[in-house]
């Protein structure tokens, strides 16, 4: 309730920002797969590459993607 004369603290904006997903830990499960599609990947890539790959992958797989899904969207 405002009194006469007295003026309301303009509010102040906050910047909406989008909702981030959880990033978990991944699963046994993950970790071998992640493992097996590596071992596909050694002979075609550099160590660097490889070290590359498997971070993005990583990222990805800790939000919930599948091997597939995470590939894919590192093609892009």
């Amino acid at each position: 309730m405002a009194v006469y004369g007295e003026k309301e603290a303009p509010k102040k904006e906050s910047k909406k920002e989008a909702p981030k997903k959880s990033m978990g830990k991944m699963s046994e499960k993950q970790k071998a797969d992640l493992k097996k599609h590596m071992e596909s990947h050694k002979d075609k890539m550099s160590a660097s590459e490889i070290k590359s790959h498997r971070m993005k992958m990583m990222s990805r797989m800790r939000k919930g993607m599948s091997i597939k899904a995470a590939h894919d969207d590192i093609g892009k």
